[in-house]
């Protein structure tokens, strides 16, 4: 509609200050031409709107132009809402201020969106933590976050997974993520991008130093290439496996991030066949928990390294006489 474009020239002017009309036109999705059309609406409206050609130019406010905007839809008042649920703004501290910016917005609100408004408050809940992902470390987000808003490098002392001792990393960071409920800071080490995840930071200090960010690069750019690396990682080991149809969705819900593929299914078998994938061979152990409802078929090395790792767990409590009483069983 060309009342919600025109919503959205102005509250990106009033934003950003001068935009050049392609971009406006790249983020309305419509051509530069029904940008400045749009201008020439808000003008003939009464908003003190001007273009300037060339190449500085683009399409700015009068300075000093201020509007209050509560042409919110009944949809877009509904999805501010959903911010209310606890998530990302509690790590960084900012619970109050979102309270209070929604209470701003609900004042501001046309009267016939403000009951739906609130409800979705109420009805709609926001938990980012994964399911059996067990205690998550406290995290301080305060230096990481004064780092990002002050545009300044920072040194890290950093704890990489399997290892005992931090090391010490100079770095210039874009800003931080937030991927199911785990703090990342996206940063540059020596020009290349790199992941820390924010709970193993064991300490980290601001420079005075200004960040030295590679040009043109934002954040969105930097988490997307390590996005990618992570996701599509080379090399791993893919593993076949059957599992009893009893305990199939209990499989899934644990092991399904690990999933190379949709089980094999029937619908009618006792046993369901799914293609498994994993970074290490060693990872497959993981599967011990199901004991004899899930066997792996293939490929031998996988077998032979569960048989190594029943062989190791025999071998612990060999000789160790358990009685059904002293293993709290009935007596």
């Amino acid at each position: 509609m060309k009342a919600d474009r025109l919503l959205s020239i102005l509250l990106l002017l009033q934003t950003r200050g001068r935009v050049p009309a392609h971009e406006l036109a790249d983020r309305l999705e419509v051509s530069v031409r029904t940008v400045y059309r749009d201008i020439e609406a808000l003008s003939a409206s009464g908003v003190p709107v001007y273009a300037e050609r060339g190449r500085h130019g683009g399409i700015e406010l009068l300075a000093g132009f201020r509007t209050d905007v509560t042409g919110l839809t009944a949809d877009e008042s509904r999805a501010l809402f959903i911010l209310a649920a606890q998530g990302a703004h509690a790590a960084l501290g900012l619970d109050a201020a979102l309270g209070s910016a929604l209470r701003k917005v609900m004042a501001a609100l046309p009267a016939p969106h403000r009951p739906a408004a609130e409800v979705t408050s109420r009805r709609i809940l926001v938990d980012a933590t994964r399911w059996k992902s067990g205690p998550q470390q406290a995290v301080d987000l305060d230096v990481l976050q004064d780092a990002v808003f002050a545009d300044r490098r920072l040194k890290l002392r950093y704890r990489h997974s399997g290892e005992r001792e931090p090391h010490t990393y100079t770095v210039d960071p874009y800003g931080l993520v937030s991927k199911a409920g785990v703090w990342y800071l996206v940063a540059d080490r020596r020009g290349r991008p790199r992941l820390f995840r924010a709970d193993r930071v064991r300490s980290a200090r601001l420079l005075d130093d200004p960040v030295r960010r590679r040009p043109g690069v934002e954040l969105a750019d930097a988490w997307e290439v390590l996005r990618r690396q992570v996701e599509e990682r080379p090399g791993g080991i893919d593993v076949t496996v059957r599992v009893r149809r009893a305990h199939l969705d209990m499989f899934l819900r644990l092991h399904g991030s690990s999933l190379a593929a949709p089980p094999d299914d029937d619908g009618e078998s006792e046993w369901v066949t799914a293609r498994m994938s994993y970074a290490v061979l060693r990872a497959v152990r993981q599967l011990l928990g199901f004991s004899d409802r899930v066997e792996v078929l293939a490929p031998p090395e996988a077998r032979e390294e569960l048989r190594a790792a029943v062989a190791a767990v025999a071998e612990l409590y060999e000789g160790e006489a358990v009685s059904p009483a002293s293993a709290g069983g009935p007596r």
